[in-house]
């Protein structure tokens, strides 16, 4: 399977702290990849700089089968590119309903003045549809987005970047404040998306982390630690010693 993204070689410093050094790492066009890691340990920061954020000091980020680099692209151009992140606190339109937010958030190239009048067609309903079946939410799609739960929310921007057809998704604690049931679900979620694309979840709670089922990367002081299976790198004594031993 080809590589959909390289990261090589690249550091980025903070007022003399090394967040990022020398972090190398690969995902292909559609796997799923944990990253775990310490509070400090880069996670964050490596989201940043492949969704443009943050440039590094140095190294590379390559992006599809062109070999584009992202870092001559802005944030926004590289969200058209395919890269869609999801932050810790979902960000909805509470205002709006279910429907409505998925509806903005299709893929289309609209000014601002067009989302607000926006009504999709035959296809982009079905589109709506077929994406808050996929999320869990085809019996919500007439509340208000305020409404739903914590959980929901979560589920709802997840359906709200799928609509975008990100070829990556990065997706920051998706199971913080989720009861078990929630989190099954999200697990559920998220590995059909991984069946077509690129998708990146960074993660503290470990048990979530092995439903997921996936390659683990472990990331400490800005660069990794150590990758493979999520029992190969628990049985690590880095890892032990710097993550799990705490």
């Amino acid at each position: 399977m080809s590589t959909l993204l390289e990261v090589s070689g690249v550091s980025v410093s903070f007022d003399g702290f090394k967040a990022i050094n020398n972090l190398s790492f690969q995902i292909a066009e559609a796997e799923m990849r944990a990253i775990i890691g310490p509070n400090g340990a880069g996670k964050t920061t490596f989201m940043d700089i492949v969704t443009g954020k943050t440039k590094p000091d140095e190294g590379v980020v390559i992006w599809g089968e062109k070999s584009i680099s992202l870092l001559k692209m802005s944030e926004s151009q590289i969200a058209r590119a395919g890269i869609g992140r999801k932050f810790q606190r979902p960000t909805v339109f509470e205002e709006q309903s279910v429907y409505d937010n998925l509806a903005m958030a299709l893929k289309d190239k609209r000014s601002p003045w067009d989302v607000l009048f926006f009504r999709p067609d035959k296809q982009g309903a079905e589109k709506i549809e077929a994406i808050a079946a996929q999320v869990g939410l085809s019996d919500q799609l007439h509340r208000l987005s305020g409404e739903l739960s914590h959980g929901q929310k979560q589920w709802l921007e997840i359906g709200m970047l799928l609509s975008q057809d990100p070829r990556l998704l990065l997706v920051d604690e998706p199971a913080a404040g989720m009861s078990p049931a929630e989190r099954d679900h999200t697990t559920e979620i998220l590995r059909e998306a991984a069946k077509t694309r690129a998708v990146v979840v960074v993660e503290h709670d470990m048990d979530f982390v092995r439903k997921l089922g996936c390659k683990v990367t472990v990331l400490h002081e800005g660069s990794v630690l150590a990758e493979g299976s999520l029992d190969h790198v628990t049985s690590n004594q880095d890892v032990i010693d710097v993550y799990l031993g705490r």
